[in-house]
């Protein structure tokens, strides 16, 4: 282990500091020779082990222009492949919504009642397997488990196309959510595995918003794909469900070659910039004093660690405070669409909704790590959505069209950020590895049940005024904002508890070998 200071009632994370270290292009390189050497002499060594133990100690902070030059060669090649793979996962997810605008309900002679059951039943499949598959993603390459889960869902959505009842269109939305529910926690998680807590939220964003923008355009994509109607005895929303499946069959192919796993088996990293990556990673538990594991073993005790975490469950609150509003983008969206222009704008005019959306999440998600903190701008941007819901219940229906439009531009832009805030400063708070990987997955099982919620609050009925929905949604984001407050002042009163001991008490009192095993309960773990 790396030589540590005193904590001495410091609890700032080692990234806290940002000084420039000249030497540290030299101590890469030296490091690199070194390990070489050992590799030579000892081929049958783990090589995680060997890249942590046999660097030479390098200051915890690692902020200097070799750092940036590895985190961009990281980011060049795990970013765009993960923000592909989420463009495909946020179209196959979506498009039944197309599929009815081409033609879907009335060929399968589907009622609206049955139409708001095949969008509700994909997210409890969704919410059950999510634990389950971080599991196994933690048990095998991540590149070979998205790859099965994407040729799984590709395989069901192109089947989808060929359904010829509401019963079979049940079971295809079922089986999508089994499979796809793997996807969006394994990415998530990955990213924690790669990057220190206060570099992850906005390389969260980054592959988030992307996917997002391109759910704006997905009905122009759909609107093409629809001209295909007729070809092969097939109508257009058929085709949309087939083209887009084979495509996403087609991409998840190539995974095992095209997505990194981790820092120790990145083929385009030498073995010092391995060791150097793996380092910074361990050393990143809030003080200078503090490390964590970064490749444990699994442990029956994490996984009841992680299911038995309370702040996971306020997190879960403030979670549904994205999933249910972001339903406004659709229904809310089309009534006062219906109001403005014809049905066949909504995807062009729902562009500049989507886009704000988009800004909103990349500015709150740079400034939470440039200022590294994440419960101010969670809170701030739930009460933008809360202007605008107010707003949305406030004004008369039908008679102000434009100004209704103009309010729900407040949805996205104040939805969007703070679920990528949530997970960030949740993956942040968890250790170890395996502690990480059930919480975060559970965390968004959990959150991801708001949007089987949130699929039945807009009742056409209901129209335009949608009481119930607006309500609901204004309710839910109060709720959230409690929930990150409370949260915040959790996290606080143990980092203040913690503070009372120094680092010579700690290790009195525990070996290393227990502070490592202790993770995020480690007195040495400061929460961020």
């Amino acid at each position: 282990m790396a030589a540590v200071k005193p904590v001495n009632g410091a609890h700032h994370n080692s990234s806290f500091e940002t000084p420039s270290h000249p030497d540290a292009a030299e101590n890469m390189k030296e490091s690199s020779e070194h390990i070489e050497k050992i590799q030579e002499g000892h081929a049958g060594l783990d090589d995680s082990n060997v890249l942590s133990k046999s660097l030479p100690t390098i200051n915890s902070t690692y902020y200097d222009a070799e750092t940036k030059r590895i985190l961009r060669k990281i980011d060049y090649r795990l970013l765009p492949m993960l923000t592909l793979l989420y463009v495909l996962s946020f179209l196959d997810r979506g498009n039944i919504g197309n599929a009815k605008v081409a033609g879907m309900n009335a060929d399968l002679k589907l009622t609206g009642t049955q139409y708001n059951l095949a969008l509700t039943v994909f997210f409890f499949p969704y919410a059950v397997f999510e634990i389950p598959s971080n599991i196994v993603l933690k048990l095998m390459r991540p590149s070979i488990w998205i790859c099965i889960l994407m040729i799984s869902w590709g395989t069901i959505m192109t089947l989808q196309g060929i359904v010829q009842n509401y019963h079979g269109l049940l079971i295809t939305r079922i089986l999508l959510g089994f499979s796809e529910s793997g996807f969006f926690p394994a990415a998530t998680y990955l990213l924690t595995i790669w990057y220190c807590r206060f570099e992850v939220q906005t390389r969260l964003a980054v592959f988030y918003s992307a996917a997002s923008l391109a759910g704006a355009f997905s009905g122009l994509l759909a609107f093409a794909i629809d001209k295909m109607d007729g070809i092969g005895g097939l109508s257009g929303w058929r085709w949309i469900y087939i083209l887009e499946g084979i495509l996403t069959v087609a991409i998840a192919c190539t995974l095992p070659w095209t997505l990194p796993d981790s820092p120790q088996r990145a083929n385009f990293l030498t073995t010092g910039e391995k060791g150097y990556i793996n380092r910074r990673l361990e050393q990143d538990a809030g003080t200078s004093a503090g490390t964590v594991r970064t490749l444990d073993t699994f442990k029956w005790k994490y996984l009841v660690a992680a299911l038995t975490e309370w702040k996971l469950y306020f997190g879960m609150i403030a979670y549904w405070g994205n999933s249910a509003p972001t339903i406004i983008n659709q229904l809310g969206y089309t009534a006062a669409n219906a109001q403005l222009l014809n049905e066949q704008s909504d995807s062009i005019t729902a562009i500049p909704i989507y886009t704000l959306g988009v800004i909103s999440t990349l500015v709150f998600s740079h400034i939470a790590d440039r200022y590294q903190t994440r419960w101010p701008f969670i809170v701030a941007p739930f009460c933008i959505a809360m202007v605008g819901l107010i707003g949305l219940i406030s004004i008369p229906h039908p008679r102000l069209p434009g100004l209704t439009y103009a309010f729900l531009f407040t949805i996205p832009a104040g939805v969007y950020p703070p679920l990528i805030g949530i997970l960030s400063w949740f993956g942040n708070n968890l250790a170890p590895s395996w502690k990480r990987a059930v919480g975060m997955a559970l965390l968004i099982s959990l959150g991801n049940l708001g949007g089987a919620v949130g699929s039945n609050i807009f009742i056409e009925r209901q129209a335009p005024d949608y009481w119930l929905g607006y309500g609901f949604c204004l309710g839910i984001v109060s709720a959230a904002i409690t929930c990150t407050v409370i949260l915040r002042v959790a996290y606080g009163r143990v980092n203040k508890e913690r503070d009372l001991m120094n680092e010579e008490e700690v290790r009195a009192m525990y070996t290393e070998e227990e502070l490592l095993d202790m993770g995020d309960k480690s007195p040495l773990y400061r929460s961020a």
